[in-house]
């Protein structure tokens, strides 16, 4: 995919030379054939082995220090790498969430021990993380946080239950929003909540795979029963863990894979409508038009993200635009289509399409994220 756009200064044009890097390296897996291109490929394809290839390449905590094993390349060549691996296809869930946002979050919010123990091993592919944030019966209310946290000597007690947890059957560490202070009546629900860092070996955690009707499970309730965490393992300040969490989300819904989940099947069906030809081309015109129109909104985002600011309004549009897109792609492959197309274009498009009711729910439902617009444009 090319790049030649400005933003601010920055030129994605001057990354070229990774940008070719990365594709000469997913391009020998792919003759070695250590795995397929997937849909959704950020939540379904985990390979530790193959986060651990990309890690020894410098491509995983691009953002991090180099004091801390990163490579300090910053937000933008983080957005190129992880473009062309998305667009790919390539199974980068292991590290995903660890990357990008348990990492800045240590960087911002963390402490110095935090930041030495766990930001290393999330540079070297070897660490995964999953995010406590939903409850069961709370819906898109994320602020009703029911799962509770009470001192004890040298730490907390926490009991509670989180749910559509990705990646929790795998993950070192969950990284929960509690409620360390009893909500009084009136005070705003946002407040007295904490983020704390638990490990998933820890005493009293379950996990339950939550299966999918396409036979995935790679979101989980995580049950919480009187687990210990230590105070060395409150991230950032008791009691701020809203603020913390509302800057996090800047991360989770303004990436690349906002607008490239299916790019897969997309990239799959131009190979073959090179050779079958296509049905209605000014549809599939329609669709690059609004997927370049859309990088252009994501690239600015982590531009935003590089400078130290958090673009929450910036970030909430690009996920609604882009989430509705993604879901778009596989009705205007079935559309644009003349024949039934290759075996990889039909494999995709199924994954494709069992895949995408959950495109607008992950990060914020459509409601959610209209409602951070409007309040952000001064119109609620």
């Amino acid at each position: 995919m090319s790049a030649p756009m400005s933003l601010r200064g920055h030129r994605l044009a001057d990354t070229a030379g990774l940008r070719a890097e990365v594709r000469e390296f997913v391009a020998a897996e792919l003759a070695e054939r250590r795995w397929s291109a997937r849909c959704d490929a950020w939540l379904l394809g985990w390979d530790p082995g193959f986060s651990q290839r990309l890690a020894a390449h410098g491509w995983v905590g691009m953002a991090i220090p180099q004091e801390y094993g990163g490579r300090a390349a910053g937000a933008l060549a983080r957005f190129v790498v992880t473009e062309e691996l998305l667009a790919a296809g390539a199974p980068v869930a292991a590290h995903w969430i660890a990357d990008r946002q348990s990492a800045p979050q240590l960087l911002r919010f963390g402490t110095e021990q935090q930041r030495r123990l766990f930001l290393p091993e999330i540079a070297a592919g070897r660490m995964y993380t999953a995010l406590g944030l939903s409850e069961p019966d709370s819906g898109s209310d994320l602020a009703s946080v029911r799962t509770a946290a009470t001192r004890v000597p040298g730490g907390w007690r926490v009991t509670g239950r989180k749910v559509w947890t990705s990646g929790a059957t795998h993950a070192h560490l969950l990284t929960a929003l509690v409620r360390t202070t009893p909500l009084e009546p009136g005070a705003p629900r946002q407040a007295g909540l904490t983020q704390l860092i638990i490990d998933f070996d820890s005493p009293g955690v379950q996990v339950h795979p939550i299966r999918l009707i396409n036979g995935e499970a790679h979101f989980a309730e995580v049950v919480l029963d009187d687990v210990f965490v230590a105070d060395d393992r409150v991230l950032g300040t008791v009691g701020d863990g809203w603020r913390q969490v509302t800057a996090e989300l800047a991360y989770e819904r303004s990436g690349p894979e906002r607008v490239l989940t299916t790019a897969p099947l997309l990239l799959a069906f131009l190979r073959d409508a090179a050779r079958i030809g296509i049905a209605e081309p000014a549809a599939l015109g329609r669709c690059l038009a609004r997927l370049s129109t859309l990088r252009r909104v994501t690239a600015s985002v982590a531009v935003e993200l590089a400078a130290g600011r958090t673009p929450e309004l910036a970030a909430a549009l690009a996920k609604d635009l882009g989430t509705r897109f993604e879901g778009e792609v596989a009705e205007v492959v079935r559309q644009c289509r003349t024949d039934p197309g290759g075996d990889e274009v039909n494999r995709l498009l199924r994954e494709a399409i069992l895949q995408s009711p959950g495109f607008t729910l992950r990060g914020g439902t459509t409601e959610i994220l209209r409602g951070v617009i409007a309040k952000g444009m001064g119109l609620s």
